[in-house]
């Protein structure tokens, strides 16, 4: 394992990386809440439709 290699690496890194616009997290953020609706909708069905099949 070289440490200066991974340290070089990671600090090339941090340099690219910016502070996301407001416009772009919005969009990020609905994005992700979107997701997480779509989850959780489809674990609903899958409990419901389970909840009514003899078992």
């Amino acid at each position: 394992m070289d440490v200066k290699l991974d340290l070089s690496s990671y600090v090339r890194v941090l340099k690219l990386a910016s502070t996301p616009s407001w416009e772009e997290f919005s969009k990020i953020s609905k994005i992700a809440g979107a997701g997480i609706i779509l989850v959780g909708l489809l674990g609903f069905i899958i409990f419901a439709v389970m909840s009514f099949l003899p078992a």
